[in-house]
């Protein structure tokens, strides 16, 4: 007989050999549960930690990368801000340049204008003491005609503008003053009259028509009747100018008082007596030779403005291309901002993918803990009996 002593109240049991084994044999399985249920215990605690901390390692690690693109993306924005700040300063100083240039050739053109217009004063000054010569040779030729228009009548009227322009060619070095005799296109003038300036650049040109009539001519015409020829002569032969050097109507003070101009009727047409046909001929040139200067200063300044339009189409394609430049960049930026988010959004499924292979891992871990030798071989008495030979050997 074996004696139990209560722990609770001191009392004393026996009891016999096989109460006391089983007594025995109930504490120590009692205590092998008690411990494999502590060391369950403490397994599900470690595996719970171990697999929070490989979700705070991942978690950790999409975080860093995550702060990492966020950080490309505010270099990328600020560095994109910068181009653009650049750019602005560069068109802000292109255009202040040009603005410049401009400011300049305007200057210079209203410079330009102050020098025409002293040139223009200086002209017409020039222009009223040569009228007031003039004047006096008119009074002079009229002299002349009463004394010469006898002889002039039974003369003809073209030989004697010929020679009278002949006495004084060497005052027209460049000039050319030749019968018209080109009547391709159906009439002729009777002179043309073209001066050129020592570059071979045509001054003025003159179309002549001459017509004389005697008193015992039966039917008089006027000298109205022959404009509409002349002018067409003109027109055919690509003079400027036309006269018509003219002894009819010889009573009409209209036409015995000096230059007659009827360009309301006709362009740049002119009536002179013949005493005027030299006047005529060196009036003509000195304009034309002051307005050839002219035309030129004319062109020069026409050739800046052109240049200004060439810059102004210059600044505005230049504006164009900056524009399509920074399209084409906030395009390219606002791809990289897309793919930045589909990286995001990739890390972020990369992340449940992960989280989800935790949770196949832990079902494959319990049935891996559930596996025996005796699950293995149920039902095949081959694998059973060859585990019990290796166990036994």
């Amino acid at each position: 007989m074996n004696e139990i002593k209560c722990p609770n109240c001191g009392k004393v049991f026996k009891i016999d050999e096989n109460a006391y084994e089983s007594i025995i044999k109930q504490v120590r399985d009692h205590e092998f549960e008690k411990e494999i249920k502590i060391r369950e215990e403490q397994y599900k605690v470690d595996k719970e930690n171990a697999v929070k901390l490989t979700e705070a390692n991942i978690e950790k690690k999409l975080t860093d990368e995550l702060n990492k693109k966020n950080l490309e993306l505010s270099e990328l924005k600020n560095e994109l801000k910068l181009k653009n700040t650049e750019n602005e300063l560069a068109i802000k100083k292109a255009i202040t340049e040009k603005e410049k240039t401009i400011d300049s050739l305007t200057n210079q053109l209203e410079l330009d204008k102050k020098e025409f217009k002293l040139k223009e004063n200086n002209l017409k000054e020039s222009y009223e003491e040569k009228l007031k010569d003039k004047e006096e040779q008119i009074a002079y030729y009229k002299d002349f005609k009463a004394k010469q228009s006898t002889k002039m009548v039974g003369e003809s009227l073209e030989q004697h503008c010929s020679t009278e322009f002949n006495k004084l060619r060497p005052l027209f070095r460049n000039a050319y003053f030749e019968k018209d005799n080109d009547a391709r296109t159906g009439s002729k003038g009777d002179f043309i009259f073209r001066d050129y300036d020592d570059e071979g650049t045509e001054i003025v040109s003159i179309m002549f028509e001459m017509k004389n009539e005697a008193d015992e001519t039966a039917t008089k015409h006027k000298n109205e009747d022959f404009f509409k020829e002349l002018d067409k002569d003109r027109k055919e032969k690509n003079c400027e100018y036309a006269v018509l050097v003219s002894l009819l109507e010889i009573d009409n003070e209209y036409y015995n008082d000096g230059i007659v101009d009827v360009s309301h009727k006709f362009e740049k047409m002119y009536v002179i007596r013949p005493q005027f046909f030299i006047p005529l001929i060196t009036l003509i040139r000195g304009l034309a030779l002051n307005s050839l200067g002219y035309k030129k200063e004319l062109q020069i300044i026409q050739n800046q403005n052109i240049d200004i339009s060439n810059f102004e189409e210059n600044m505005n394609a230049f504006k164009e291309g900056f524009g399509r430049n920074y399209r084409l960049a906030s395009e390219k930026f606002q791809k990289a901002i897309e793919e930045i988010d589909k990286t995001i959004d990739h890390l972020q499924k990369t992340k449940e993918a992960l989280l989800s292979s935790e949770n196949n891992l832990r079902l494959a871990n319990n049935k891996a803990e559930e596996l025996t030798i005796k699950k293995l071989t149920s039902g095949n008495e081959t694998m059973r009996k060859k585990f019990e030979d290796l166990k036994n050997s």
